[in-house]
């Protein structure tokens, strides 16, 4: 089991949808928590994409020098960045890091967002460009000379001089929900990522892509993009996920569904079906809480209870075929202890030693191991 936690390039807070306990994206606070997941023993993070984010390949780069072990999972653009020019930039920063990129293929599901970024493909025709910029993206960084005359993409003789550390390149994660995003995914990915849908959802999802992958025949494995709201008690868990909404209102949900709205993206579709924009009935599956999507795109459901309850709907997913998850919490440093501290213990995670754990007790001796 992979357990990634996520830079919030876009901001933080205690709370959702309001100023107070706001907390501004600056680069002095991606450190720490960047820092905070490499000590605690996450594999890596997710840096977010889009115009409300800051840019991830810049700040990835900035904080591979801040850290020691964490890997970086960074989005390529497909329409809005050549296959060639990205080949480089990885490679690049694959070298820089010492092989500790991932990349996350990312077509978008905003066409205004895109019209602003000068992309005007629909739906399913983003799709047919990712195929063809991933095809010429692979082959590069494998070390191929590439000509290709494509309906989005064309290239004529193309090369990469400087090769990646990882081989044939990074891993490719790919999320996508539609029939064309599964058919494009099965193609080129190592990890089929999904948002944080019901258990027989997901399964659901697992078995077409896995028939599609199997048809191309190739092997791929899935990742689950989820929050976590995870406390002592099953209880507490619930006051801090009705605690994070307690400043949202009728209408922010309004406004912020109205945004989601116009997305073509089906994943997104699928997220707001989870919650149809209201704020009761939030449980949409035993432990799991829509309540997020009220107000964020994207990811929109967490995990909600106390540490065993938590820990077994996470090994559910696992059973289904899961291995990667992509955590997050609000705010994201504290929140990044709290998971490690509350969870790792009960997961087949590797948690980094030490020998020295707590304060000193009476200033003379080490506090006892509790075992869980």
């Amino acid at each position: 089991m992979e357990l990634l936690w996520f830079i919030p390039s876009h901001g933080d807070g205690r709370y959702l949808g309001t100023t107070k306990g706001g907390r501004s994206p600056e680069y002095s606070y991606f450190k720490q928590v960047a820092q905070a997941a490499d000590r605690l023993g996450y594999t890596g993070v997710l840096i977010p994409t889009g115009k409300s984010c800051e840019d991830p390949w810049l700040l990835a780069s900035a904080l591979a020098a801040e850290t020691e072990r964490l890997r970086f999972l960074v989005a390529v653009r497909p329409g809005l960045m050549t296959p060639t020019l990205a080949a480089r930039m990885t490679s690049t920063l694959d070298r820089l890091s010492g092989g500790r990129l991932l990349v996350n293929v990312v077509t978008g599901g905003d066409p205004v967002e895109l019209a602003g970024d000068g992309l005007f493909l629909s739906h399913d025709e983003r799709y047919e460009a990712t195929d063809e910029f991933l095809t010429v993206w692979r082959r590069l960084l494998a070390g191929e000379e590439v000509t290709l005359t494509g309906k989005h993409v064309s290239v004529q003789g193309a090369k990469l001089l400087f090769p990646a550390v990882q081989k044939p390149y990074p891993r490719v994660f790919f999320g996508g929900s539609s029939q064309a995003g599964q058919r494009v995914a099965a193609r080129h990915a190592d990890v089929y990522l999904t948002w944080g849908e019901p258990p027989e959802q997901v399964k659901e999802k697992i078995e077409q892509v896995k028939e599609l992958a199997r048809q191309a025949g190739r092997d791929i494995e899935f990742g689950i993009r989820l929050h976590i709201i995870v406390r002592e008690t099953e209880t507490e868990a619930w006051e801090a996920a009705e605690r994070l909404i307690r400043y949202v209102d009728e209408r922010t949900i309004e406004e912020a569904q109205r945004v989601f709205a116009r997305y073509d993206s089906v994943g997104q579709q699928r997220m707001r079906q989870l919650h149809s924009g209201r704020k009761e009935a939030l449980e949409i599956s035993p432990n799991l809480w829509a309540g997020i999507g009220l107000v964020r795109g994207g990811a929109g459901t967490a995990l909600v209870g106390d540490p065993e309850t938590v820990a077994a709907r996470l090994r559910e997913y696992e059973q289904l075929g899961i291995r990667y998850f992509i955590l997050s919490g609000y705010p994201h440093l504290e929140e990044a202890y709290r998971v490690a501290e509350l969870l790792f213990p009960l997961l087949p995670v590797n948690i980094p030693s030490s020998s020295i754990r707590g304060e000193v007790v009476g200033n003379e001796f080490f506090p006892h191991v509790i075992k869980v």
